[in-house]
């Protein structure tokens, strides 16, 4: 036990001490402290690109396992072939293929030693693809053989779909799920695995709308996304640890879509003034100006198609010839909430010619009823059109559009696997739409990728 002397001489040294390093010893509390809230503060981030060294990315929308973005998809699980930039087929998961009976009956043999994600062995039998009209027969564990009801020369490129199996089980892929957080029914988080050692874990992250995912990338959740909003992206291009990149998404198509059982829409003159109406610089920086359905990136792209021509006065001398002054009917116009703006800017043009409008909010994914309809339309890698254009399809063919030579041009275009004749299809078939436009294409929307350093 300590005597008082010696409690009394640890007091006075203590005291003494203080007193020559009271500074030292506060600015070392203040400076603790600091560290240890900035700890608590970028923990997430810490955790996120410190310690783990994988990819944390953001992605908006509700998904399920049924749904999910093809960008996480095709890095799971393969499909039986693979479609380049050019419209080429080459082998996936089937090493060969043979068509007979002129195009209605198609056999595939897989590649030995395929396997699922969870090791088991992969068999023809777990082909999956829901086709109607078509008649699917197993052969043998390596064999599988497809009998259509109609000639269709292009069916082999319907078959680059990625194979999945519950739960989010693929083959061949270079990763495979690692993790899968559900909220709600809806998957909130998914953690991928490489399954060669140069890649790096990703991790994909879901948020409702683009501020929470914004707000997600500030606190450090994720380092990585992907917006369409200029603004946004220049505000994060000031950041010294984030780099911001532009491209165009040439798989949307921001579309104006017609219905022709309003007899105005149905009258070409009329459309191609509502065209002519439209000036495309409104656009500048929204996207990049289209100059048909088919993508510039597309093999089927006609180079010749000419852009858009801003003619107000054109437009409105077309216009008095089918409006009257006494037709006091509103024009139903629906677009989303996002594409309020753009939708805005296109009312006031249609009004200054001369026409009534009445700009409305949709709720649900498809109108039941509409006159004009501004909305994303997301463009098949195949420049196959026959789902969107042909008279005869009800749900693809939103306006219900009608012109025989279109018809002929996407009935011959599925009619051949010719490349170089489908070419020359595509290309006739863009110029009749350019002549008599079944909507207006407008731009491919800019995207920005926001990534750290």
């Amino acid at each position: 036990m300590l005597s008082k002397k010696t409690i009394r001489y640890y007091y006075w040294l203590l005291l003494e001490f203080l007193k020559k390093h009271l500074r030292v010893v506060l600015m070392s509390m203040i400076g603790s402290f600091i560290m240890v809230v900035s700890f608590i503060s970028f923990s997430p981030y810490i955790q996120t690109h410190v310690l783990s060294k994988k990819e944390a990315i953001g992605i908006i929308g509700k998904y399920d396992l049924n749904t999910l973005p093809e960008e996480i998809t095709q890095k799971i699980s393969n499909g039986l072939l693979f479609i380049n930039n050019k419209g080429d087929l080459s082998p996936a998961l089937a090493a060969s293929w043979e068509s007979t009976n002129q195009g209605k009956e198609y056999r595939f043999h897989m590649r030995d030693g395929l396997m699922w994600g969870n090791g088991k062995p992969f068999k023809s039998s777990d082909i999956n693809y829901q086709f109607k009209d078509v008649e699917r027969k197993i052969i043998d564990d390596k064999t599988i053989h497809f009998i259509l009801k109609k000639p269709l020369p292009i069916f082999p490129t319907y078959l680059n779909k990625p194979l999945i199996r519950p739960p989010l089980v693929g083959v061949a892929g270079i990763y495979k799920v690692a993790k899968i957080v559900n909220k709600f029914d809806y998957v909130s988080e998914i953690s991928l695995t490489p399954n060669k050692k140069d890649l790096q874990p990703i991790t994909y992250k879901f948020y409702t709308n683009e501020q929470a995912m914004i707000n997600a990338y500030k606190l450090g959740e994720i380092n990585r996304m992907v917006i369409g909003k200029k603004s946004v992206a220049d505000v994060f291009r000031k950041w010294n640890n984030t780099i911001v990149t532009q491209e165009i998404d040439y798989n949307k198509l921001m579309t104006l879509f017609f219905n022709f059982k309003n007899k105005l829409m149905s009258e070409k003159e009329v459309r191609q003034a509502i065209y002519m109406s439209i000036d495309p610089s409104i656009f500048n920086e929204l996207g990049s100006p289209a100059l048909g359905p088919v993508s510039p990136a597309s093999w089927a792209f006609n180079p010749n198609n000419k852009p858009q021509i801003f003619d107000h006065d054109g437009a409105e001398k077309i216009l008095k010839k089918f409006i009257s002054a006494s037709d006091s009917a509103n024009l139903k116009f629906y677009t989303f909430y996002d594409y309020l703006n753009e939708a805005s800017a296109i009312t006031q043009a249609l009004k200054d010619v001369g026409m009534n409008v009445k700009l409305e909010l949709l709720s649900t994914e498809r109108p039941e009823s509409f006159d004009i309809l501004l909305a994303y339309w997301n463009i098949p890698i195949d420049p196959d059109q026959y789902f969107f254009w042909h008279s005869t399809q009800t749900q693809g063919n939103l306006g219900g559009y009608k012109n025989v030579k279109v018809d002929k041009l996407l009935e011959d275009g599925r009619g051949t696997q010719s490349t170089e004749e489908r070419k020359r299809i595509y290309f006739d078939f863009q110029k009749i739409v350019a002549d008599d436009p079944p909507a207006l294409f407008l731009y491919f929307p800019y995207v920005y990728t926001i990534k750290r350093k």
